[in-house]
């Protein structure tokens, strides 16, 4: 792999970590870094939290809620109800 001028320049983008005294830097630059996930001055991973990579170090994400996401199959339902002494129609037995 060629040197990057810049961590975005990378084809990849697993997990990184800002290094800095200056906590509203860190924040600014971790913001700006393409990546799964980042740390600022530590990096330790939370099980609850989404992980996964961006660019050539994967698509998709696993823990967390959205990780389930490719589990569900999302369905939309509505139902009439009853408003102002309206009673919803039903539906014939059959």
């Amino acid at each position: 792999m060629t040197p990057s001028r810049s961590p975005t320049d990378s084809e990849f983008g697993l997990g990184g970590s800002v290094w800095t005294q200056d906590a509203e830097r860190g924040q600014d630059v971790a913001k700006r870094v393409q990546t799964g996930s980042i740390g600022i001055n530590h990096y330790q991973l939370d099980p609850a939290a989404p992980f996964g990579g961006v660019k050539a170090s994967g698509i998709g994400r696993e823990l967390g809620p959205e990780g389930l996401g490719a589990y569900f199959q999302l369905q939309s339902i509505y139902e009439a109800v009853a408003a102002a002494g309206v009673t919803p129609p039903r539906a014939p037995a059959g």
